[in-house]
């Protein structure tokens, strides 16, 4: 008996050395970044638009994306070759097939299986063709290999609407006109394609047959190549510009070797694990470092650099230019990015923020009018949504460092754009009568609810969003104000700063409530702060409803502390936001709603001017609210899964977001030096700085459970304040936080951050 169970003693003994040396083989295993990244995060919307699976390299001209709606759609439609936004459709399609009677197929739908997607490749069998596709991409170059495995002879159809094609034996090469705001302007992305196998027939189809006329222009183009029975894999290579057809060719060889796509797919895993490296983490789940290194890949998703050889074309005033070696980017929804995604490189990509910076104020140089952009993109400025927020971009990346760029004609661009072009919503037209209205009483102003629009610059499903509008200009002009000084231009200066705190003429004072106010200077009334305000609330906010105006103050909350009365009644205000119920049912509050989805309450997680809500604790003497709240917010709405994203992402600002606040701190007011701290997700993060310099977030005992800081050193000293800025570790320096399962209610009350600074006398 005594022997039997010495047997098993040794046994147990053994199966446990065994089971310690493999968790600790484990532990010394290491995972790349880019392994950590799930492109299939959000693939399933809440309501709204999905976020996509993007493969390209880090802010590369060449990107794309599954021709399917959502992870949902059981076809592709043809495969990808570039998409010329971060949401939208290829402009090209490839159509592989395969034939034993020599018949052509015409644009075809496929099934699909055994999909996988990887920032820098991904591979897809087309089920009911028997067709296995591979695909790796460059910055302007790409290459698919298609392996066949029925009988018969091989096909490939390239299909463009709206251009030009010239097949030339084994070669593909054109144009396909890809539109522009400016309707004077014909944008186009051309392509330059060939083959690594004989092609034995080719030509443009016509009628179902390949006809032998080699050029043709008009709205549906597809150009075919035949391969011989014999063919049983086949490799594409293209290269894209949106210079010309032959700078396409010169892409493709100056980014791909030959036919390797497995040297291709290495080279952009190495790329992306060198610009995701840029920050390391260690601690939290599995789950949470997915989520963390999904986040950082897209914010590499726009802008996108489209410099080729040293000269780029302008979708601003459709001209070559030659960039001077300072690339040149686009594609960048500044009202979504400039409240994260900016101050996010600024920290890890200094050079690329720089030349996005400049690329900004060249675009506006090259508009008919020197106005700062909202949303560039290839097809030149969308006037999209409110405010010109271009101005906190150059404001945050000059006070924080990166100072080689024009700020006086940054500045120009940014006053002209805010004085100049009307502040109505999704409008390129000049400032008019609403505008003069402002400039003299300090709002934009409401109209009833039974009164009929009379402006003309006012979009007409849009609306005039005058809070949003009201709250979105101050800001600016906060940033003006701010720029004016740096420059030495003291009246100006003061006359902005002034301007920046008219948000107190829309301040309902029995509410506690940003209100619109009709041109008597009256406010609307009756009004529900819920549902006021039509669809996505815009006659009077935008997209989100006035429980999320009711913070859209970043440049100044310790006014609005003072506003809503002290400490105590602004705290209970945030609570109240985030405990107020939709009052209607689900499908009435989205139906009229649809954007403001990720709720808590009314709080809605999923939409940018939510952002900085959690942190504005910090401002009032509870940073341990701001702790809880992100914490749990992170959980509840930040997944790795289909649905792990709440609402429209959209490139990149969403996501900085979760990266910034699973990293412990967070950009509460772009144009300050100035970060909030929340509660660090990992136990240790490296930020390289690029300047060989390294910040360090250490949160000792960081876990679920243990979310409160309960001291705090920074570079080594004592500290007992919810913020710090930029100047303290631009240089380097280690931020050093003890966690603990309860809230410690003493650290940080005492020293809330900065806001905006003194009316002058």
């Amino acid at each position: 008996m005594k022997k039997s169970n010495s047997i098993k003693s040794l046994f147990f003994v053994c199966c446990f050395l065994i089971a310690s040396q493999s968790a600790l083989i484990g532990q010394e295993k290491t995972t790349s970044p880019v392994d950590l990244v799930n492109p299939y995060m959000g693939n399933i919307s809440h309501l709204l638009v999905p976020t996509y699976p993007t493969v390209s390299l880090p802010n590369s001209l060449l990107r794309v994306i599954p021709a399917r709606t959502d992870f949902t759609g059981d076809r592709l439609s043809g495969l990808p070759v570039i998409s010329v936004s971060h949401r939208g459709n290829s402009a090209f399609s490839l159509y592989p097939f395969q034939s034993d009677n020599n018949s052509i197929q015409s644009k075809y739908s496929y099934s699909y299986d055994q999909e996988k997607i990887t920032p820098y490749y991904f591979d897809v069998f087309l089920d009911d063709m028997n067709i296995e596709v591979k695909y790796g991409v460059s910055h302007q170059a790409g290459i698919y290999q298609l392996d066949f495995e029925d009988k018969g002879n091989p096909f490939i159809m390239l299909a463009s609407q709206n251009g030009k094609l010239i097949v030339n034996k084994g070669t593909i090469s054109g144009f396909q006109r890809i539109g522009n705001q400016n309707k004077d302007i014909d944008t186009k992305v051309f392509i330059f394609l060939e083959t690594d196998k004989p092609v034995v027939e080719s030509g443009i189809m016509k009628d179902g047959k390949i006809s032998a006329t080699q050029t043709q222009e008009g709205e549906n183009i597809d150009a075919v190549l035949k391969f011989s029975e014999s063919t049983k894999s086949v490799k594409i290579r293209y290269g894209i510009s949106f210079i010309s057809e032959e700078q396409a060719k010169k892409n493709l060889y100056r980014n791909l070797d030959g036919f390797d796509i497995e040297k291709t797919i290495t080279e952009g895993r190495e790329i992306w694990n060198n610009s995701l490296s840029k920050i390391k983490v260690e601690g939290g789940s599995h789950d949470d470092q997915v989520v963390f290194y999904t986040s950082l890949y897209r914010t590499y998703e726009r802008p996108i650099c489209i410099s080729e050889d040293g000269s780029y074309y302008s979708p601003f005033d459709g001209k070559i230019h030659a960039d001077n070696g300072e690339p040149f980017y686009t594609d960048d929804w500044i009202w979504d990015t400039f409240r994260a995604t900016h101050p996010l490189r600024v920290l890890i990509e200094k050079e690329v923020e720089l030349n996005i910076v400049k690329s900004f104020i060249r675009s506006a140089e090259q508009m008919p009018n020197l106005w700062m952009p909202t949303f560039p993109t290839i097809n030149g400025d969308r006037r999209a949504m409110n405010s010109n927020h271009g101005v906190a971009t150059m404001l945050d990346a000059y006070v924080k460092g990166l100072t080689d760029f024009d700020l006086e004609k940054a500045y120009q661009a940014s006053k002209l754009a805010i004085t100049e072009k009307t502040l109505a919503p999704w409008s390129d037209k000049k400032a008019g009568d609403l505008d003069e209205f402002f400039v003299k009483n300090g709002y934009f102003p409401a109209l009833r609810e039974d009164q009929e629009e009379t402006s003309s610059v006012v979009h007409s499903f849009e609306g005039r969003q005058p809070v949003a509008v009201t709250l979105g200009t101050v800001y600016d002009e906060w940033c003006l104000s701010e720029i004016a000084r740096i420059l030495g231009k003291k009246d100006e200066a003061d006359y902005f700063l002034k301007r920046s705190y008219n948000y107190r003429k829309i301040f309902n004072p029995e509410t506690a409530f940003f209100h619109p106010k009709d041109d008597k200077g009256k406010f609307i009334e009756p009004f529900d702060y819920r549902y006021s305000g039509g669809v996505g609330a815009r006659r009077y906010y935008d997209e989100n409803n006035g429980w999320t105006y009711r913070w859209d103050l970043q440049h100044n909350v310790g006014d609005l502390i003072h506003l809503m009365g002290g400490n105590e009644n602004f705290v209970n205000n945030l609570d109240a936001t985030f405990n107020e119920p939709l009052g209607k049912s689900k499908f009435v509050f989205y139906s009229q709603l649809p954007d403001q989805t990720g709720n808590v309450g009314q709080f809605s997680m999923a939409n940018e001017p939510s952002f900085h809500i959690p942190y504005l604790y910090n401002y009032a003497g509870e940073p341990w609210m701001t702790q809880k709240r992100i914490r749990k917010l992170l959980n509840e709405w930040f997944r790795n899964d289909l649905m792990g994203i709440p609402g429209d992402e959209d490139g990149g600002g969403m996501s900085a977001f979760v990266a910034f606040s699973q990293l412990g701190f967070y950009p509460v007011t772009p144009g300050s030096i100035s970060y909030n701290i929340g509660s660090p997700v990992f136990t240790n993060a490296e930020i390289n700085l690029g300047n060989g310099k390294t910040f360090t977030i250490i949160a000792k005992n960081a876990s679920d459970k243990n979310k409160y800081i309960q001291s705090a050193k920074l570079n080594g000293k004592d500290w007992n304040q919810p913020w710090f800025t930029h100047d303290e570790i631009k240089n380097g320096g280690t931020l050093e936080l003890k966690m603990g399962p309860k809230a410690n209610k003493k650290w940080g009350v005492d020293s809330p951050p900065p806001s905006a600074r003194p009316l002058p006398n």
